[in-house]
């Protein structure tokens, strides 16, 4: 049996953008330091027939913490008037590459679907091909009916995080900066510790994509993991500031083939956040 593809060439989706039972979704997403607005810049320009997904809307508002996985019902109404349903084939893609797209990709399979994949070097890509672009609102879908089946195996919370450091049943593997990582330099989320979780590992999330914004290969990913000194014999648990790098780290792994990651959803947002919670620099 054939690995499955996480990730759809832009020449793949280029040839099946009339298909119907494709979804197209920009996942566009940016840190509220960075000043710039993700929904107008996708009213602006986007690849034809896409839709907008906005990560902190399709969200756990009630949580305190930035972009927390929304209830399956909560994801589900949203899904059905966005037009998803049950069947769809669905296509992610982001305005940075590889970014917020894998975020949401994550999303969709913890909530059951399998059918999903990521836009392998994004609308950077896409443009720099010259393959077409649309502006101004989507059409409307209509309603589809769609189920949302929580898979529990693809999240961790932070009492499962604790669990880990009392039984190193899993590599914990953080996808910030070197920089954050290490404590030498302040959180951008005010509040928050810098460090990171004991026993951690470092893969800063850029170090996974080629000039281009598309993925390494296999042998260059797993050559980084292990270099970083994390054992893929074992699960792995992706953390990063506040659960989107985390999912680039993720998406890699299962490029991989690795079959048993999770996303630690809190992250650093709420790990850092928390005086109670042991914290490690350098």
């Amino acid at each position: 049996m054939t690995e499955r593809s996480w990730l759809t060439e832009t020449d793949e989706l280029a040839a099946e953008l009339d298909a119907p039972d494709i979804v197209i979704i920009d996942a566009s997403w940016y840190m509220p330091g960075d000043g710039k607005d993700a929904q107008a810049e996708y009213l602006e320009e986007h690849i034809p027939g896409a839709i907008f997904f906005d990560i902190d809307e399709i969200a756990d508002l009630k949580s305190s913490l930035p972009h927390m996985l929304p209830p399956p019902e909560k994801f589900s109404s949203r899904m059905r008037s966005m037009g998803i349903g049950d069947g769809s084939r669905i296509v992610v893609y982001d305005s940075k590459g590889i970014f917020s797209a894998a975020r949401v990709w994550w999303t969709f399979r913890v909530m059951g679907v399998e059918d999903v994949t990521v836009l392998n070097g994004g609308l950077p890509k896409w443009k720099r091909e010259g393959l077409p672009l649309e502006s101004g609102e989507p059409r409307l879908r209509s309603a589809r009916h769609f189920t949302s089946r929580r898979n529990a195996d693809l999240v961790r919370d932070v009492s499962d995080m604790q669990a880990l450091l009392k039984d190193h049943s899993a590599e914990i593997v953080d996808a910030r900066s070197a920089d954050r990582f290490e404590g030498r330099v302040p959180e951008p989320r005010p509040g928050l510790r810098s460090g990171h979780i004991p026993g951690a590992h470092n893969v800063p999330y850029g170090k996974l994509l080629k000039q281009d914004g598309t993925l390494k290969s296999t042998a260059e990913l797993e050559a980084l993991f292990s270099e970083a000194g994390v054992d893929l014999t074992k699960p792995v648990v992706t953390s990063c500031g506040s659960g989107i790098t985390a999912s680039v780290l993720a998406l890699a792994l299962a490029t991989m083939g690795h079959r048993r990651t999770a996303v630690y959803d809190g992250s650093w947002a709420e790990w850092g956040a928390d005086q109670s919670l042991p914290v490690e620099t350098g």
